[in-house]
């Protein structure tokens, strides 16, 4: 049966589906970064602007009309409104737009790489120019190794896995405890004595089934650094001692990984980016050992356990952290390479240090990075 003689102004998105062709098409009027959440597959895509100026007159195509969506429906009932005032009655708006055509599970174009679902997790992600579907893709495609499963990685390795990164190493050979609760967000009550890459995997397959996650139930030391940081694209370090930084930082030099950094105790926390010999080519970045020459004495650096820590403290760090390393993964912004970034929490005060290279450090001075390029070449 013709729709021609229907006095209502909307169609639910079923009957457009089934009802749309060359003749009467479905007109998408979305904006081309909503469009990357997917396009109902045979949509025109065309602005309101655009709609108006083709469909100005009587002439055939405004006679034959056409069915128009948007992403809730309501710009297009706007401009369905508009059109019916010049007597063009033949134009119907989709009633829920886009969101009910996904929901309805009916026939649409997602962008290249990802699936449906993908497109709906990662929406907010797809309509950034930053991220776009590309981005996206190359988070799906990352590699990265957490190191420590306490309060810093136990924030970044849960946005980490919100954000869509593909593969996620879990490194640590600790139990759960209760006193690890105040601020170890990934890991819950009835997990008390479970090993932490245990209870972190589960706290992230449950928040993303889609993320690959690799256990390493191993404490980080200079016998197994450098094979545990080989083959994976980005190193967060949340250790809580310097003999395991300095072995990740010689290791991450040698395979030229990106470290990002993280640090708290009691109100104050530390982030950077260490890469060496990363990018862009040509600068001289610093190490850690750079920034760190000398481990300092256990009396001025003492652990949670002595000097105590502010619950949310950690995962403000470890949240810098991870945003470190989704930038490094795409590509986007200006990294804390050569800046140590520090905050008080108790006076919520903010502030940078530039670092400088060592051309006579131990782990990536200028003889060690020489060694290295001939090693590669």
């Amino acid at each position: 049966m013709s729709d021609k003689t229907d006095s209502k102004i909307e169609v639910s998105v079923e009957d457009a589906a089934r009802l749309s062709c060359p003749v009467k098409p479905l007109i998408d009027i979305r904006s081309p970064l909503e469009m990357k959440r997917g396009v109902p597959s045979g949509a025109v895509a065309m602005t309101a602007d655009e709609v108006l100026s083709k469909y100005s007159s009587t002439g055939e195509n405004a006679v034959q009309g056409a069915y128009i969506l948007c992403a809730e429906g309501v710009r297009s009932l706007a401009l369905v409104q508009q059109l019916r005032s010049r007597g063009l009655n033949d134009f119907f708006n989709v009633a829920g737009g886009f969101r009910a055509w996904t929901e309805a599970g009916l026939p649409t174009v997602y962008p290249q790489g990802l699936s449906a679902e993908q497109a709906d997790r990662y929406a907010r992600h797809l309509v950034m120019p930053q991220v776009g579907p590309e981005g996206q893709c190359k988070l799906l495609a990352c590699r990265m190794l957490l190191v420590g499963l306490g309060g810093l990685n136990s924030s970044a390795a849960l946005h980490l896995a919100a954000a869509g990164v593909g593969t996620l190493g879990l490194v640590d050979d600790d139990w759960v405890e209760r006193s690890n609760l105040q601020r170890q967000i990934i890991h819950t009550d009835s997990r008390i004595g479970e090993k932490k890459i245990r209870s972190a995997a589960k706290s992230i397959q449950a928040l993303n089934p889609e993320v690959e996650i690799e256990v390493f139930d191993q404490r980080v030391d200079n016998g197994n650094a450098a094979s545990l940081v080989q083959g994976w694209d980005i190193v967060i370090d949340g250790t809580d001692n310097f003999p395991a930084r300095y072995a990740l930082n010689v290791a991450c030099v040698k395979h030229r990984v990106p470290l990002v950094y993280g640090g708290v105790m009691r109100f104050q926390g530390q982030v950077s980016v260490f890469w060496p010999n990363g990018s862009p080519p040509g600068e001289s970045w610093p190490c850690f050992q750079c920034a760190f020459p000398q481990a300092p004495a256990a009396v001025d650096v003492p652990s949670c356990a002595q000097a105590g820590v502010l619950g949310v403290l950690p995962g403000i760090t470890g949240t810098l952290q991870a945003n470190e390393a989704l930038k490094l993964a795409l590509g986007i912004g200006q990294p804390l390479t050569g800046r140590l970034l520090m905050f008080d929490a108790l006076n919520l005060d903010f502030r940078q240090a530039k670092l400088k290279s060592r051309p006579d450090c131990p782990a990536c001075g200028t003889n060690v990075m020489d060694s290295l390029s001939n090693v590669s070449n």
